[in-house]
């Protein structure tokens, strides 16, 4: 068995980090609060510094307002936390501002048709014109490395990149209906409130989004991936009636304990409280949830519009569960298209060079625990034990000479 420390155990913020937050808690006991943060002076702050004031079609302030409040009150956010969500806010809102301007400007971006785009599912792990792409990849990279300098460990776990692919789901964080910010912070009532609104806005802000990117850099097809799109899935169909799917399997034992870590080590970012049983406890519901309802939406689809893919085989042979995915739809997959899959590949390769490494002993909760919330799922999809335990289950029944011979 191997004793390495897990991914959350080396998390320990760098030291100039730490004396920032230091000072900031500090200054919190020996002066009044600091002033909370409110949707009103925000939304007139991003007006001011871009010089613009439409923000487009769709209602935001509420959904903005009840994030504010839950991070405010819950979140017990450090300095950086607090920092880092005014900028993130401000940096949104300003996004939202100029995207509204170029689709003004540019009226062929709203003509922009998205055909049968492709999203990838399973349990979890502006318009632009040319010659300013450098300088914005440049921005983005300098925004990234930050974060990386931040968190050091979430590397470890998902990587992030100017060019590297990223989920989708931040394409609607411009409405502020996005469980991205539940994966950032601990916001329950913001969580609460959420999970009951109707996120057709959101995923109409998804493809004005698409269609930006689209307009001057032609897609003939659209791949996207979140795992959170399971919980949305008439929202999604409202807004993308012919979409696709893939869905990958993996036991939940596995997933749970691995999103656990992810978002214990995201939250540690900007929060000293971080409470891994709670982080374990949210991920087991939601997810186990989100599956059920899922499974009823999948069940009302006819079966040659969505693709089951196992994660033990993405992670064998990369390519070979890509190429079945296309044989699937029917679609040809070039040499050329090929060999940049290689290309990515080795990268990523490279960038997670660090191995993730969790134990779900260390959230509180047992693997029978995890089974038994994802029972209808496993069942009809023949998952059980974690990748672990088949793995010793099966080197226990090799001979001992077999065992103890190590393997290319």
């Amino acid at each position: 068995m191997n004793n390495s420390p897990t991914t959350i155990q080396k998390i320990r913020p760098l030291l100039p980090v730490r004396l920032f937050n230091g000072f900031g808690a500090l200054l919190e006991k020996t002066r009044a609060r600091s002033t909370p943060l409110s949707a009103t002076d925000l939304i007139e702050t991003a007006k001011r510094r871009s010089g613009l004031d439409d923000f487009g079609h769709g209602d935001f302030f509420e959904a903005l307002s009840r994030l504010l409040h839950s991070c405010q009150d819950e979140a017990q956010l450090n300095l950086i936390g607090k920092i880092a969500l005014k900028v993130d806010v401000l940096e949104t809102l300003s996004a939202r501002l100029q995207m509204e301007r170029d689709r003004q400007l540019y009226p062929n971006i709203a003509r922009q048709e998205i055909h049968q785009p492709l999203f990838i599912v399973g349990l979890p792990r502006s318009p632009p014109t040319r010659h300013d792409e450098k300088r914005r990849i440049q921005r983005a990279t300098q925004s990234c490395n930050f974060f990386n300098w931040l968190v050091p460990t979430f590397g470890h776990v998902h990587s992030v990149g100017a060019e590297v692919p990223q989920e989708c789901v931040s394409l609607m964080t411009p409405t502020f209906l996005s469980d991205q910010f539940d994966a950032m912070y601990y916001v329950p009532s913001y969580r609460t409130w959420f999970f009951r609104q109707d996120l057709r806005p959101a995923y109409e802000y998804h493809r004005r989004f698409l269609q930006h990117l689209q307009f001057r850099r032609a897609a003939r097809r659209w791949i996207l991936k979140a795992p959170t799109h399971m919980f949305a899935m008439p929202a999604l169909l409202s807004v993308y009636p012919d979409a696709l799917f893939v869905q990958t399997h993996r036991t939940p034992v596995d997933s749970m304990a691995s999103v656990s870590s992810l978002v214990t080590i995201l939250r540690s970012a900007f929060s000293d409280a971080v409470d891994p049983f709670i982080v374990s406890r949210e991920a087991i519901d939601y997810w186990s949830e989100t599956m059920e309802k899922f499974l009823c939406e999948r069940d009302r689809m006819a079966n040659n519009r969505i693709c089951d893919i196992q994660y033990d085989e993405i992670r064998r042979e990369p390519i070979g569960a890509v190429r079945r995915i296309y044989e699937f739809f029917d679609w040809s997959l070039s040499q050329e298209a090929k060999q940049r899959m290689r290309v990515l590949i080795t990268g990523q390769a490279e960038r997670q060079s660090a191995n993730h490494r969790y134990d779900l002993s260390q959230f509180g909760v047992t693997p029978d625990e995890v089974l038994s919330a994802f029972a209808t799922y496993c069942e009809r999809f023949a998952l059980s034990q974690s990748t672990r335990a088949r793995q010793e289950a099966a080197t226990r029944r090799l001979p001992h000479d077999r065992a103890a011979t190590p393997r290319a």
